[in-house]
């Protein structure tokens, strides 16, 4: 990320530094932290240099990520399960989709969309015969950036650890977490 040296006051404050905090994350001296913020001095490169790659190191620890987001409870089903079951579990957990797990592997998901074409299709019995592809899989440190464009183009995400399954993220987690921001 880019900065201003108008902005390093502003930076600070938002990330809750203190000016000494700071400058001993950079390297540099309280006296010059004080001296850029007030306009008073026009410090060298390499001074510059340090003071920026720590606000940079620091927002970036900052960031919202994908293991902050997620819900950790995943609600699945698997593809032999009759339709009426997804929508029993939909209807109980107030939830849209559901991500279609098979031996702890991911194969697919039923939506709302795909559940109210099962009923108006009546040939179509259980979840693998309506299912849409997999969601992607996400890591816990996926940046919320990330996570938001995946959301665009898919209705829900799984977030893994290790290979195992531990959570899923949907557009409502999104919202919620960014309207609590």
């Amino acid at each position: 990320m880019t900065y201003e040296l108008e902005e390093v006051k502003k930076i600070r404050k938002k990330l809750g530094l203190t000016q000494t905090e700071l400058a001993n994350r950079s390297g540099v001296s309280q006296s010059l932290i004080a001296k850029i913020e007030s306009g008073r001095i026009d410090p060298t490169y390499t001074k510059t240099k340090k003071i920026f790659a720590a606000l940079s190191d620091l927002e970036q620890k900052e960031a919202i990520k994908a293991g902050q987001i997620m819900t950790d409870k995943i609600v699945s089903v698997n593809s032999h399960e009759p339709i009426k079951d997804v929508i029993v579990k939909m209807k109980k957990f107030q939830i849209s989709q559901l991500p279609v797990i098979d031996d702890n592997h991911l194969v697919g998901f039923v939506s709302e969309s795909t559940v109210l074409d099962a009923l108006l299709n009546a040939k179509a019995k259980q979840v693998k015969e309506v299912m849409q592809e997999s969601p992607p899989i996400v890591s816990k440190q996926t940046s919320i950036e990330v996570v938001s464009n995946l959301l665009k183009h898919f209705p829900m995400m799984l977030v893994s650890e290790e290979g195992k399954l531990i959570g899923v993220i949907t557009k409502s987690d999104l919202i919620g977490k960014l309207y609590k921001a």
